[in-house]
């Protein structure tokens, strides 16, 4: 039996060779997974049992339930300052995943050149790939907070440029792009006309004075952008795999005739849970980021006192990306030691890339006695085993 080569040519995640570790070693304290530790809100959870026993057990239309459709629309006009939109804008997805892989499906021929940022979420590459795309990195650098520059973008445009993605709040450094930055950047789309795929799926987690800005809010960029967000981290659902897109009529149509070459069409009762979560109180929201403000401030605190390791402060998103440099070691070797001796699971920095290299991925959002747990055993190690 023969593997495609694209699939071949995939790369390997960081994130799940460190799982398949893992299973190797019992009492594991998991720091690695980016997955909310909050269970989803009982209104959300009660609409969707609802659903079910109201015979939302069928097919929905490929775009998405109609009424869900029109309340994201309504909540991207309200929240985000986009103007003159509608359902016809919006399609539904399974998760903030299916509709990044459906946008460059819909926007790449072989050959085209997509740029991400590095670090940056690791599945950006594979879904490029799968596209027939090409992947090109703009640098991040931790004395730019790893905010993604209109500068860096720039340098890696070819004739072959053909889309940018960016991810504010970003995974995993935790950088927010301002308005000023975004300003730059779209300055940028409009001089090469290239396509940006806006990645806002941690919008809602924000720290200190931050603000989220949706580039396709910024004035004549609409038409230049799509944008992807999802339920998942702002509502604690990530198991039931609602997302969506939003973008212009026409390659919002060209994602809905991909949509039923993929999945057809998502969860039907899941759907009707999302509209609780955008209808229903949002109070739960804010109690999870004044949590999750809580572990950030521990978080990074607890690591600056060790030796070796420094740690900016994250401004959004629910992890903490400290410098190991000064220890000796690579990343892989720091996050494979931690496992073997103290047995914790992180994500070795070069997961998300060659600029990853020199730090870690900690996730902040899983169980607070989980987190202290695991914090305690990094000092442990940190402090008394590491020795080259």
């Amino acid at each position: 039996m023969r593997i495609s080569q694209k699939t071949q040519d995939m790369p390997r995640s960081g994130i799940r060779e460190m799982f398949e570790l893992a299973r190797d070693y019992s009492n594991v304290v998991n720091l690695g997974i980016g997955e909310p530790g909050f269970e989803t809100p009982k209104n959300i959870i009660e609409a969707g049992v609802k659903a079910l026993r109201s015979g939302y057990t069928k097919y929905t239309p490929n775009a998405g339930i109609l009424e869900l459709r029109e309340f994201v629309a309504k909540k991207l006009i309200i929240e985000n300052e986009f103007r003159s939109i509608n359902k016809d804008n919006i399609i539904i997805t399974s998760g903030a995943v299916e509709a990044i892989i459906l946008v460059l499906m819909a926007i790449i021929d072989p050959g085209d050149e997509v740029i991400v940022p590095d670090p940056g979420w690791p599945n950006y590459d594979g879904q490029i790939l799968l596209a027939g795309g090409k992947i090109v990195k703009a640098k991040l650098y931790e004395e730019d907070s790893f905010h993604l520059k209109a500068i860096s973008i720039e340098k890696a445009i070819t004739p072959n440029t053909k889309a940018i993605i960016i991810n504010s709040p970003s995974n995993p450094t935790g950088a927010v792009s301002s308005k000023e930055e975004l300003e730059s950047i779209c300055q940028i789309v409009k001089k090469y006309n290239l396509i940006v795929i806006s990645d806002e799926p941690y919008e809602k987690i924000i720290y200190d004075d931050k603000k989220h800005i949706s580039i396709a809010s910024l004035q004549s960029m609409f038409k230049h952008v799509i944008t992807v967000n999802s339920f998942s981290k702002s509502y604690a659902m990530t198991g039931w795999r609602v997302g969506y897109a939003c973008g212009s009529e026409e390659i919002i149509n060209a994602m809905i005739k991909i949509q039923e070459n993929f999945v057809a069409s998502v969860n039907s009762s899941a759907q009707i849970a999302a509209i609780e979560a955008l209808q229903g109180s949002q109070n739960s929201i804010k109690e999870k980021l004044l949590e999750y403000t809580k572990r950030r401030n521990y978080i990074t605190s607890e690591l600056d006192k060790i030796s070796g390791i420094s740690c900016i402060l994250p401004e959004g998103s629910f992890y903490a990306f400290p410098n190991i440099k000064k220890t000796g070691y690579s990343s892989f070797e720091i996050a494979k030691l931690l496992l073997e001796e103290v047995q914790v699971v992180t994500t070795p920095g070069n997961a998300f890339g060659n600029g990853g290299e020199g730090y870690l991925r900690i996730c902040f959002a899983g169980n607070v006695d989980t987190l202290k747990e695991g914090i305690e055993r990094i000092i442990f190690f940190m402090n008394r085993k590491l020795v080259k």
